[in-house]
């Protein structure tokens, strides 16, 4: 029997917190690990972007589906759009270009559809394929998919989040189905 402090009843036991163990990754060389960690820094520094846009994204349709007419829809995704611009614009300017490939990924990680398909969806197509010509001349591909089981670097970003404690959308629905 235990006694803790404060307390007066001795109890048969002590209530810990769950304690998950990761298994260390492995990794080949020194390059890979290099690799790995710039990643690492990366993907942490913006998947808070990705997940903000997410949420975006949910509430934008939430409130789309109330809406009446086309015309109304669009520019309410106009007034959002110019407020997300005016908002984060400064901050993503600042993002290198690796960070931007890796923030098309994640954004599709966290809705389920590409970047070029959003733009599409809820402006036009036109503005979808600016954009994508844009993101181009920076080495960046709107319709980027995040692929883990197939792709290495995208199963380094869901190791990566997955061990950060920041909850994994893609773990969720396909791995512990």
């Amino acid at each position: 029997m235990v006694i803790l402090p404060g307390e007066k009843t001795p109890q048969s036991y002590i209530g810990l917190d769950e304690v998950i163990v990761y298994q260390p990754i492995k990794l080949n060389s020194f390059e890979e690990m290099k690799k790995y960690m710039l990643l690492r820094r990366r993907v942490l520094k913006v998947y808070p972007y990705a997940r903000l846009a997410s949420e975006r994204f949910t509430t934008l349709k939430e409130r789309l589906n109330y809406m009446d007419g086309r015309r109304q829809k669009k520019r309410y995704a106009k007034r959002i759009e110019k407020y997300l611009e005016g908002e984060f614009s400064e901050e993503l300017k600042k993002l290198t270009r690796k960070e931007g490939q890796i923030l098309v990924k994640l954004i599709h990680r966290e809705t389920g559809i590409t970047t070029h398909t959003l733009v599409k969806t809820y402006r036009n197509g036109l503005r979808a394929t600016v954009y994508q010509f844009t993101a181009k001349l920076f080495d960046i591909d709107l319709k980027t998919v995040h692929d883990p089981l197939n792709v290495q670097e995208d199963m380094w970003i869901e190791d990566i989040l997955f061990r950060s404690g920041m909850t994994t959308r893609y773990f969720e629905e396909n791995v512990k189905k």
